[in-house]
């Protein structure tokens, strides 16, 4: 049987600590900036080749939206395209339409987007229509400050 002997235990150092090389500091992917409603609906006209596209500032004008998108297809189903499009991409980006009207027929698709209405025309409907004027704040105005 072998007996163990106690030995002086030598004096402990503390350990040296490791130290790791710096890490780097790696920017979390903050999330993607939402887009506007606005730039969605650029987007979309542009990607479906939408024509004389025009933005008015209807605020203080009418309590119904800010904004007004109006623009051309060249047929029936342009628009129809126009517009299907332009509520896909709003719904992308979280923005729910309260209301589409038109779509059957093509000739002026209507699209409720809460503080944004975007028209969507046949040429001659547009025309017939003026839309433009109706709303345009510069030839409403009269000297005087009235109406």
């Amino acid at each position: 049987m072998s007996v163990k002997t106690k030995t002086p235990a030598a004096k402990k150092r503390p350990a040296k600590k490791k130290t790791a090389p710096p890490r780097r500091r790696v920017a979390a992917n903050p999330a993607p900036a939402k887009p506007t409603l606005e730039a969605v609906i650029r987007d979309a006209l542009a990607d479906m080749k939408a024509q004389s596209v025009t933005e008015l500032d209807v605020r203080g004008v009418t309590d119904i939206a800010d904004r007004m998108v109006i623009a051309s297809g060249t047929s029936d189903r342009h628009v129809r395209s126009i517009a299907e499009r332009v509520v896909e991409r709003a719904k992308e980006a979280g923005f729910r339409p309260h209301g589409i009207e038109g779509l059957s027929d093509g000739e002026w698709v209507l699209i409720d987007l809460s503080d944004t209405i975007v028209h969507l025309m046949l040429p001659r409907v547009r025309e017939f229509y003026g839309l433009e004027k109706l709303w345009d704040l510069k030839s409403t105005r009269r000297p005087g400050g009235h109406g």
